[in-house]
């Protein structure tokens, strides 16, 4: 990186003054309208359409969507900043914007043509939820053994598969759906679809029922002889790889702040906690064992914030920030594991029943290792990009 780049980018944790508005006015939502119905929603399994709507009130749908088709006109720090706040508040909601936002408004700015960004983009910014639809029966950590076809019938596309494991399932009514167009050709036949819900042949199956992020609906997609126009191709025929990829890359720093914001929000509740918690006569934060328990974990939330922070600058300034993605989204998981694990033991048999919030923290944070690359596979990636330079 230069010194002159550098010099134009801000510290890590040295916010402008958009990116501090943001930030706050994020957490003033989460705490004021999603907080008061955060347990009912986890035992429900459902997010309020109370608070659905809200989101798209308080323009947390379309941070980075420009002001010509009505977003934002924010930038990628803005969105990794308020999925952090939301996340500190509600896991499931914060996947909810996150999804939204870093995979599939990003995957229409950067590659839809000017058609489809004028007729879905001001949809996504005001009123409509989306989905991100690649993963499949057979196809996980190898994203690109799918086998949803779409087969070419002159001025439509006929899809036929099944999607799994897709987050914004239930709310979503724009889905980005990945299929092979020509499958002897392995993944160059791979093309990206703009799918509305009320397309022919078009379904939505089974509803998961989780360990974490409850309120977050997935759920599988169901594609059966599905009429797509062929003017709602994403992107070039045959690229879809591309804009799986590089969609994906950008939405590993959305789960790294999703995870940042569970530790942040375990750190705390602990802190709190053993303050007012008194054995032997004392606060439990007196004694020096819960002092160092705390220390700990507050170094680990800060160092994930880094990591986080500095791939998504990294993202802004257009400089090769795959690595960082990698590394950040595999640390913040971590962090965000331990640290709700070790709030859980701070708070004792407390810490175990769902009237204290420390085990919806662990049980939410569980899922960072998995969704969009499993930490195997982002290992498999710094370890070769290491010993590439």
């Amino acid at each position: 990186m230069s010194t002159d780049l550098l010099n134009t980018l801000p510290s890590l944790n040295q916010l402008t003054e958009d990116e501090q508005m943001l930030k706050e006015a994020a957490a003033d939502f989460a705490k004021s309208v999603i907080a008061p119905k955060v347990h009912e929603m986890d035992q429900k399994a459902k997010l309020d359409p109370e608070i659905i709507k809200a989101f798209f009130e308080q323009g947390l749908m379309g941070i980075e969507i420009p002001a010509e088709y009505d977003g934002g006109d924010g930038t990628f720090m803005m969105a990794i900043l308020a999925i952090e706040q939301i996340s500190k508040v509600d896991a499931s909601a914060g996947v909810f914007m996150d999804v939204q936002n870093t995979l599939v408004n990003n995957a229409f700015v950067n590659y839809a043509n000017e058609d489809l960004k004028r007729r879905y983009l001001p949809q996504l910014a005001n009123s409509k939820v989306g989905a991100y639809c690649l993963s499949e029966p057979s196809s996980g950590s190898d994203a690109f053994a799918l086998k949803t076809k779409a087969v070419d019938k002159g001025d439509h596309y006929v899809l036929n598969g099944t999607k799994l494991w897709i987050t914004n399932g239930n709310e979503a009514e724009i889905f980005i759906i990945l299929a092979n167009i020509n499958p002897e050709a392995g993944y160059k036949g791979i093309t990206a679809f703009v799918v509305e819900k009320n397309f022919p042949g078009f379904s939505v199956g089974k509803k998961e029922d989780k360990l974490g992020i409850r309120a977050s609906s997935t759920t599988e997609i169901i594609l059966e002889d599905c009429i797509v126009p062929k003017e709602n191709v994403l992107g070039e025929v045959g690229k879809g790889y591309k804009v799986a990829i590089e969609t994906l890359n950008e939405g590993r720093i959305g789960i790294g702040a999703q995870m940042l914001g569970i530790a942040q929000a375990a750190l705390e509740h602990a802190i709190a906690y053993t303050k007012e918690r008194k054995q032997f006569g004392q606060a439990i934060a007196d004694f020096q064992g819960v002092q160092f328990q705390l220390a700990e974990m507050a170094i680990d939330v800060e160092t994930a914030r880094l990591l986080v922070y500095n791939a998504a600058r990294m993202k802004m300034a257009g400089l090769p920030f795959l690595k960082e993605a990698a590394m950040a989204k595999i640390r913040a998981s971590e962090v965000a594991e331990k640290v709700a694990s070790m709030a859980i033991d701070l708070y004792g048999g407390y810490g175990y029943v769902k009237e204290y919030p420390v085990e919806k923290f662990w049980r939410d944070a569980k899922i960072g290792k998995i969704y969009e690359g499993t930490s195997n596979m982002q290992l498999q990636t710094i370890a070769k990009l290491i010993l590439k330079d």
